[in-house]
């Protein structure tokens, strides 16, 4: 599939997906306004009240990213259907931390041909890495702040699991206990997907949202996934991986 893509494609598409983060991350930290955190009462695509500063990291998204295929974001939903490729964005992920000044916060970017991802890039607007993995290469981390490609440090051990909207499954949450595992919920799935390989293992429980998931999807595709439309875990670790499996196959 990927062979069908031309160098030049592959290439100014990655570049304009690290330029779009590049104005957005620019924007939230020399131009935001108070504004930028009043709710608009205009219901996104994907179901939430949107933010205006939802509403401008999307237009942002679009102006880099329209040329390259369908736009279907979580705001403004699938804006066309007459492109090869179509692209899947998160323009804020982590909304409601980004409005509470929780510093954990994102985008989330996927490239798809015939419903299968090529490419997925996740950054965290925080921290100021990009994470992806674009066209069955490795995966790359780039620096917002230092303008290029970096290595980071890399810790083998973990010693917690992130569990997204854990308060909605108390019952999960006290087989986890039981068990000993600790578990954070840090209300930004696509960012904690992304850094499943920090974590015993990553589980996100309730509606299954595209925006949500397809870039981390692709970045990690080598852990272990198991995912229903109620349910999304991903782990490197096996035997983890085996046992939370078990307590979440009801959900």
């Amino acid at each position: 599939m990927n062979n069908n893509l031309t160098a030049l494609y592959k290439r100014s598409f990655i570049e304009a997906v690290i330029l779009a983060n590049k104005e957005l991350h620019i924007y939230i930290n020399t131009n935001l306004s108070l504004k930028d955190y009043e709710y608009t009462n205009i219901t996104g695509f994907g179901g939430d009240n949107s933010l205006k500063m939802d509403l401008i990291a999307e237009n942002i998204f679009i102006k880099h990213l329209e040329n390259f295929g369908n736009i279907y974001s979580e705001e403004c939903g699938l804006k066309t259907t007459n492109k090869e490729f179509t692209i899947v964005i998160d323009p804020l992920d982590g909304s409601n931390n980004f409005y509470s000044n929780l510093p954990y916060y994102g985008t989330s970017v996927a490239l798809q041909k015939d419903g299968t991802t090529i490419a997925g890039f996740v950054t965290n607007l925080v921290s100021s890495i990009i994470k992806y993995r674009a066209f069955d290469d490795e995966i790359k981390y780039f620096s917002l702040i230092k303008n290029e490609e970096i290595i980071p440090i890399h810790i083998e051990k973990t010693k917690i699991s992130v569990f997204e909207r854990a308060y909605e499954y108390p019952i999960i949450c006290q087989k986890l206990s039981k068990n000993n595992i600790k578990f954070r919920s840090l209300g930004a799935v696509a960012l904690s997907l992304s850094d499943a390989q920090n974590y015993d293992f990553v589980l996100y429980c309730g509606n299954i949202r595209e925006f949500d998931i397809a870039a981390s999807l692709y970045i990690f595709k080598d852990l272990y996934i198991y995912k229903t439309d109620k349910s999304l875990l991903l782990s490197k670790n096996k035997q983890k991986f085996d046992l939370v499996k078990e307590f979440i196959k009801e959900v």
